[in-house]
């Protein structure tokens, strides 16, 4: 989910639940990750080597 280019609301349709319940996963990963924005939560997954370079 961190390095799709998709918006919420295409992965909720992919993944057939709702656009808040993937919204709010993804915002609970951010915070984890100590993040406020997908690109920054992005940069520090691969910081971390949760992510392939």
């Amino acid at each position: 989910m961190l390095s799709t280019h998709l918006s919420f609301r295409e992965i909720a349709e992919e993944m057939f639940l709702s656009r808040h319940t993937v919204k709010a996963e993804a915002m609970s990963i951010y915070r984890k990750l100590g993040a406020s924005s997908r690109s920054q939560a992005v940069g520090r997954a691969r910081e971390l080597a949760l992510l392939d370079k």
